[in-house]
């Protein structure tokens, strides 16, 4: 027995039964406060944007940021938890994002409030996979996967009432006020963290952090993200631009040789041996993008085209939600009986048809209708979700399914950053055409020619990725199988 493992079995003396429960709450508080504070943030763009006189394809740093940096944070998990233990790295985590929350809501100056949103979401990182860290530890195999669906339900119903909340709070308060509303939950969380999680295994033997892996993945992904972002406003003919269109793809590639040589690499390369598996990584990639893209451009078409203030773009956004939410279960019950492929396409059909809607919608669209196709693609987002990461997971043998796991989420919140820097920047870019193009037409016009080609953009990207699709479908049929 390790000693973390003598310690979980301390609390259990202590607190009997209920004390998994106690420890599932413990990193749900963290976990939930870190997922809303990830897209609260939405519904308050255009008020941002007025504010620093921002464009679309400066302000999307917001999110693109936040995500980016989860990914980072996601890959250090596993050395912070072992050099701190679950309830160190937990403590630390959540003290460090309350600090960089505060900072937010007091920011002056949009650098600040990226750089404020770029360590919120590295913390993020940190503290999302502890929670899955600490249910393994405290529920026997028989009961894990219960406790997972009553977790990732919490989890997922989170991002569903954010956006009802970040517009009422901008509307009655200030978009500031979004920074704030998660910390009462997060100082909560560190207080039951200090009583009812384990310490540090004392007795483990050090892991070294990949430094070098860590620093070309992170000026990688910023190089080539500020390079896409700024393609519209510096022309591809600005050696800076070039520049950074050839040296964030190359640090990547860096970063990739690097982790084949590395004694402890942030991300196990060996997963792709496995045939169908970079496959899913490309679905991950997609479904991130869709994820995270619609859940940035949908409450902002509300806001800039239909007019509506941000309490109701949020709440017109809640059901589709919910409904995402609930469809979690249904999907996760139905990947146990139908082959993943299956409820991939499903969900792939329902997503396109959302965009496709989306994107053929005009200014004298209804409302009613708008919330509807938007509940229609989170549905397809939810039957999408679960078997992807199954059918990822069951083309790897059991003893490469944690690293699996890991290079799954970094795809999946990579996919999402990508997605909505180029969506912002198709909006921006767009908009402005139409603008040059029709300068006596309404401002909102001008939006909804951008969005429209957003959808658009969106559509394409998931209609293309019925090829890694296949190329995981064939895996899946042939488990065990090497590439």
């Amino acid at each position: 027995m390790t000693h973390v493992e003598a310690q979980v079995e301390q609390l259990f003396d202590r607190y009997g039964a209920r004390y998994r429960w106690l420890a599932t709450v413990t990193v749900m508080l963290g976990t939930m406060s870190v997922v809303l504070a990830s897209t609260i943030i939405n519904v308050a763009i255009p008020t941002i944007m007025v504010e620093f006189q921002l464009a679309q394809d400066q302000v999307h740093w917001l999110a693109t940021g936040f995500l980016a940096a989860m990914t980072v944070g996601m890959l250090t998990n596993a050395w912070c938890t072992h050099r701190f233990g679950a309830r160190g790295a937990y403590l630390l985590a959540m003290a460090a994002f309350i600090v960089v929350s505060v900072i937010g809501a007091v920011s002056e100056h949009f650098v600040t409030l990226v750089a404020a949103r770029v360590g919120q979401g590295l913390l993020a990182g940190l503290i999302q996979p502890l929670a899955m860290i600490t249910i393994f530890q405290v529920f026997p195999l028989n009961r894990r996967g219960q406790a997972m669906g009553i977790y990732g339900l919490g989890v997922v119903l989170g991002p569903a009432v954010a956006p009802a909340i970040g517009g009422v709070l901008v509307d009655t308060l200030s978009w500031r006020a979004v920074f704030l509303v998660v910390l009462p939950a997060c100082v909560v969380g560190m207080v039951m963290a200090w009583r009812f999680l384990p310490g540090r295994d004392a007795k483990a033997r050090s892991v070294t952090l990949d430094w070098i892996g860590l620093l070309q993945l992170s000026v990688g992904i910023t190089v080539l993200l500020w390079a896409l972002a700024n393609s519209h406003r510096r022309g591809l003919e600005d050696p800076v631009l070039l520049a950074g269109l050839f040296v964030g793809p190359l640090l990547l590639v860096c970063f990739v040789a690097w982790q084949r040589r590395a004694r402890h690499p942030l991300m196990d390369l060996r997963v792709f041996r496995y045939r169908g598996f970079t496959g899913s990584f490309i679905m991950s990639m997609v479904i991130g993008a869709g994820v995270f893209a619609s859940t940035y451009v949908t409450p902002l078409y509300f806001q800039q085209v239909l007019g509506e203030s941000a309490a109701s773009a949020g709440l017109m956004l809640m059901p589709a939600g919910l409904a995402m939410a609930f469809t979690f279960p249904v999907a996760g019950h139905l990947t146990d009986r139908l082959p993943e492929a299956r409820l991939i396409v499903a969900g792939l059909v329902l997503f396109v048809l959302n965009m496709a809607l989306m994107a053929g919608a005009s200014l004298a669209t209804s409302a009613v209708w708008l919330v509807w196709w938007t509940l229609l693609g989170r549905v397809g987002l939810g039957l999408m979700m679960p078997p992807s990461s199954t059918g990822a997971l069951g083309l790897l043998p059991p003893g490469l399914i944690p690293q699996g796991s890991g290079v799954f989420n970094f795809a999946r919140q990579i996919g999402g950053a990508v997605g909505v820097n180029l969506c912002a920047l198709t909006i921006q870019w767009f908009s402005h055409q139409h603008a040059n193009r029709f300068p006596s037409a309404a401002l909102a016009q001008h939006w909804e020619y951008g969005f429209d080609r957003a959808f658009g953009l969106l559509l394409m990207i998931f209609l293309l990725s019925l090829m890694p699709l296949w190329y995981m479908h064939r895996g899946l049929t042939g488990k065990g199988e090497r590439g």
